[in-house]
């Protein structure tokens, strides 16, 4: 067999039987017939076929990385979110390139800069920068904010799941409810999470109390809340509807150091649908965001260049899983 450095695409083509742009398509994680796909593959396989990242960049002026950019990878959601769209860029024979920003400004653009440096494919950003400048030319999809026309957003429904947390909490008998937040102050897709808990509760006549503080402020902030809605020995609220999970697990750990029980005295449900270790139960009773589909629908979106055919904002739906927190 030759050397695999000499095999190029129209070998493959002619191994596989299909046209030269059949397999650029493959190479290049477009999608096309499964027989097509399959025949390629097997043809690379056997041929023992290897992109040239260099050489594409050289003659696209495009490398096969995709620019991610992401707060961190504490939270679970951005975790989970991250390895999503590594093994969905994977599948499609692309890379990603990683930043983190700790959702600073100036880093956020300078990645930016840096990904048009690297002659990235297209760029997938969850960013606060309400000054973020985008480079021209470079295919980029955004995650929970829009960042202007011709942009895709992708989100899970916020609105419609703070909706249904809020009755969650209420089939299962909470008559006073309160939401906490800890996020960004600039206008984005989470803040419907509470928008869609107020009309809920606003429909039911059920009284309720919003606690939203910016991202930065400890949480203490929010054991301070707790405390001075504790009076003896029963707090003010008997479900709470929490941003993140992240958040309502450390607001049930709260509850109980202040000798309350979870759920038997209050009911706590999150978002995002983190689970413990990835695969197993989940942090709490939550509203589940579909990482892996708003992981795919990105990438569709970077990798076919469709952003400026579609809509603007892409709604993804949210379902509810119980996680312990809840009298379900």
């Amino acid at each position: 067999m030759a050397d695999s450095k000499s095999i190029t695409m129209k070998d493959v083509a002619r191994e596989a039987g299909v046209a030269l742009g059949t397999v650029s398509k493959v190479v290049n994680g477009i999608p096309v017939g499964k027989t097509y796909q399959r025949r390629v593959e097997d043809a690379i396989e056997k041929l023992g076929y290897h992109v040239n990242p260099q050489a594409r960049a050289l003659r696209s002026s495009r490398s096969n990385f995709i620019g991610v950019i992401l707060p961190n990878l504490r939270n679970p959601f951005f975790s989970r979110l991250a390895d999503c769209l590594c093994r969905e860029l994977s599948h499609r024979s692309h890379e990603m390139l990683l930043f983190l920003t700790e959702s600073n400004f100036d880093l956020e653009q300078a990645y930016m800069l840096m990904s048009e440096q690297q002659m990235v494919s297209g760029i997938i950003c969850l960013t606060y920068n309400p000054e973020l400048r985008i480079p021209k030319g470079i295919p980029t999809v955004s995650i929970d904010r829009s960042l202007g026309p011709g942009i895709a957003c992708v989100a899970s429904d916020n609105f419609g799941g703070g909706s249904l947390a809020a009755r969650k909490l209420m089939e299962n008998g909470c008559k006073r409810l309160a939401f906490l937040r800890t996020g960004s102050s600039l206008p984005n897709e989470t803040d419907k999470r509470r928008d869609g808990f107020i009309r809920a509760c606003t429909d039911a006549g059920i009284p309720y109390h919003c606690e939203c503080v910016d991202d930065g402020t400890p949480y203490s902030a929010f054991e301070a809340f707790l405390a001075a809605h504790l009076h003896d020995g029963r707090l003010d609220f008997d479900g709470i509807f929490c941003a993140t999970d992240l958040l309502a697990y450390k607001v049930r750990r709260t509850l109980l150091q202040m000798g309350l029980r979870v759920p038997e005295d209050v009911q706590i449900i999150g978002y995002d649908g983190a689970q413990c270790f990835g695969d197993e139960d989940y942090y709490c009773s939550t509203i589940v965001q579909p990482v892996e589909e708003m992981a795919r629908l990105c990438v569709d979106l970077v990798l076919q260049s469709r952003a400026r055919s579609i809509p603007c904002l892409l709604q993804i739906p949210v379902t509810y899983a119980s996680g312990g927190s809840t009298r379900d």
